[in-house]
């Protein structure tokens, strides 16, 4: 009830007391005669005119002789009802009324009670949040979508192409299922959509909502579960008949690991409520009861907390995974994206899909967003490629920090820090190609050393991992080689740990040490509240586990002396770069080869409407002319003006 039907009811309620008050015996209104002053009426008991009289407290009506009826109020006179005996006056004595309205008094009475009904109402329809209010919490919480809401087709999903053909068939078997039928093929009954966050499955389903000219319902997992042990369960039965009626039909259950989760996980993991919601679910899923013509659509990011029970084949016949896009993939989502926001001449979607691996659908379409935001910050009309190429850096690694007060000493060894990753990325064979390396703070960084591959890697090899390991080192020892071993500072914490990890990775995850063999001595670092493994179990000896802290302190001398030898090997480039890093703060790939071959920097190029320009490029230039086309359009080395 909302306040706008409450205040309505007040108003009714309190116009019924008055018109009560109003009418309230009207017999004895219209029967009441005039007021008779008290000296008046006691003149007309001595006179004998008074036939009979009503007493009521100090209130007193009568009938005179003449027939005529009057009222008057007696003040404390404790001889009037002797005189009025002695005159033979008809006397009749009666109690003083309550002169409140009976209605109103009930109300008042019961107003406490029905008060406390009215707030147990309210909170039992905030608690339980189902249709019908407080009775009505059982019902399913289920919407059935429209074209109205805002209709998304399999043209607006992109980059997950797999898992479009894999709903496709989906949406194909609704609009004709004789296709399939004849030769013997049923409709599946479940699909599970598993991925990372923002990789597009609730995307998908909307398209297929979309596409689908059946109704569709969709809800959330966090739906079923309640307070109360079976609403959810109710709510299941609910949902299912309510897609019978609607047959046939889709329905969507967004982030089913909250009523999907493994039965019987023990520790932080058993609640009757939700495993009677997962009983439920199964049964109406694959139950004596079929449901035909109910197709059920799944999404989670967690399927390894699902119960067995739920991912077999007859109730999710099909897990489409949703992973993160390619760079063809990542293309075609920007094509999506980029459509909403007007673009310049010189924003090359593959460039940019390019120099963004491991982007989901989410992370670039936040990219474009932010694109288009920092260009609507500039007052410009369109978005550039600068603009991207500044919010890709922004999403990447964080917003620059220029405010940041530091000595020309700090930024003076950060410059001989990223230097040293530098080189030693460049000199080590197995590295990435270097993207950027720039000592503008951003985040928690005072600079960051980027590379970037030329194409999406999905393995790493041991010769690569080796160059990895050199060129985390490089920073840490540019610094002891230039300010001295006692000078070292703490902003290789950060350098150690990824080292660290790294290397305790490569002896006990993948079997990359001599000494140790093929083997994997890693603990079971599962979570306990998974209910896959409460205790800790001790997999090596102690033996065993000085010789992995063997090799992994082995790994470690080794990539440090690697970079050690580098970097006093380019001592001479290590100057340099340093130098052009506190002049410029931000220096491309290209700018830092170019200052290894020439030891120098050109910046004489000309933009095209004639001016200097004052950006390098920070994305990876690809093998064809559009990389050269696009040279000067980069990120500005000297320190921002404005």
């Amino acid at each position: 009830m909302n306040f706008k039907n409450l205040l309505m009811w007040a108003i009714i309620i309190f116009l019924s007391v008055g018109l009560f008050n109003m009418f309230q015996d009207p017999s004895k209104m219209s029967s009441e005669g005039s007021s008779l002053p008290f000296s008046n009426f006691l003149n007309e008991v001595e006179a004998g005119r008074v036939v009979e009289v009503q007493i009521q407290g100090n209130n007193i009506s009568g009938v005179l002789a003449n027939g005529k009826s009057f009222k008057t109020y007696s003040p404390n006179y404790p001889e009037l009802v002797d005189k009025l005996s002695s005159k033979g006056v008809s006397i009749i004595a009666s109690p003083q009324e309550d002169k409140m309205p009976s209605l109103l008094g009930i109300l008042l009475s019961w107003f406490p009670m029905l008060l406390l009904i009215g707030v147990w109402i309210f909170f039992m329809r905030q608690m339980q949040g189902g249709k019908g209010g407080a009775m009505g919490f059982g019902r399913s919480k289920a919407k059935l979508l429209n074209e109205a809401q805002g209709k998304v087709t399999f043209n607006d999903v992109a980059g997950v192409e797999e898992a479009k053909e894999e709903v496709e068939e989906i949406v194909e078997f609704l609009k004709d299922p004789k296709k399939f039928s004849r030769l013997g093929g049923k409709i599946p009954k479940g699909a599970l959509l598993i991925g990372p966050p923002g990789t597009g499955k609730t995307l998908l389903a909307k398209a297929i909502a979309g596409e689908a000219n059946v109704p569709f319902f969709s809800i959330s997992g966090s739906d079923f579960v309640e307070m109360f042990v079976g609403v959810g369960a109710s709510r299941v039965r609910d949902m299912f008949e309510q897609g019978k009626k609607h047959s046939p039909c889709i329905i969507f259950i967004d982030e089913i690991d909250a009523v999907g989760r493994s039965r019987g996980a023990g520790l932080g993991g058993g609640n009757d409520e939700r495993e009677q919601t997962l009983n439920q679910l199964l049964v109406e899923m694959d139950g004596f009861d079929t449901n035909e013509g109910i197709i059920l659509i799944a999404a989670t990011n967690r399927p390894d907390v699902l119960d067995p029970a739920l991912l077999r084949p007859g109730r999710f016949d099909r897990q489409v995974v949703v992973g993160n896009p390619d760079i063809i993939g990542r293309e075609a989502i920007l094509k999506v994206h980029v459509k909403k926001i007007n673009t310049g001449p010189d924003v090359k979607l593959r460039t940019i899909a390019r120099g963004t691996p491991g982007f989901s659908g989410a992370d670039l379409a936040n990219l474009v967003n932010e694109s288009a935001l920092l260009a609507a910050r500039k007052n410009k009309r369109v978005v550039t490629m600068s603009d991207v190429e500044e919010a890709k850096d922004k999403v990447m690694m964080g917003a620059e920090r220029r405010s940041m007060v530091m000595t020309l000493k700090e930024k003076e060894l950060t410059a001989y820090h990223e230097a040293g990753h530098a080189l030693v990325g460049i000199f080590t064979p197995g590295n990435d190609p270097l993207h950027k390396v720039t000592i503008i703070p951003r985040g928690r960084a005072l600079g960051v050393t980027m590379n970037l591959p030329e194409r999406d890697k999905y393995s790493e090899t041991k010769t690569e991992m080796k160059a990895k390991l050199a060129m985390i080192f490089g920073g840490r020892v540019a610094e002891e080689l230039i300010f001295g071993k006692e000078n070292i500072t703490s902003g290789a914490s950060n350098d150690i740990l990824q080292a660290t990890q790294r290397a305790r990775a490569m002896v006990v995850e993948w079997g990359m040490s001599d000494a140790l063999g093929p083997l994997r001595y890693s603990e079971n670092e599962e979570d306990v509240f998974l209910g896959r493994s409460v205790t800790q179990r001790k997999s090596m000896s102690d033996e065993t586990a000085k010789l992995i802290d063997q090799e992994i302190r082995k790994f470690i001398d080794n990539a440090e002396s690697h970079a050690r030898k580098i970097l006093k090997k380019n001592l001479k480039h290590l100057h340099n770069l340093a130098k052009a890093l506190l002049e410029f703060e931000t220096l491309s790939g290209d700018d830092v080869k170019e200052l290894i071959s020439n030891g120098k920097i050109k910046s004489n190029n000309k933009n095209s409407d004639g001016t200097k320009p004052n950006k390098k490029t920070s994305i990876p230039l690809g093998s064809n002319n559009e990389g050269k086309k696009r040279r000067n359009i980069g990120l500005n080395p000297n320190p921002a003006t404005t």
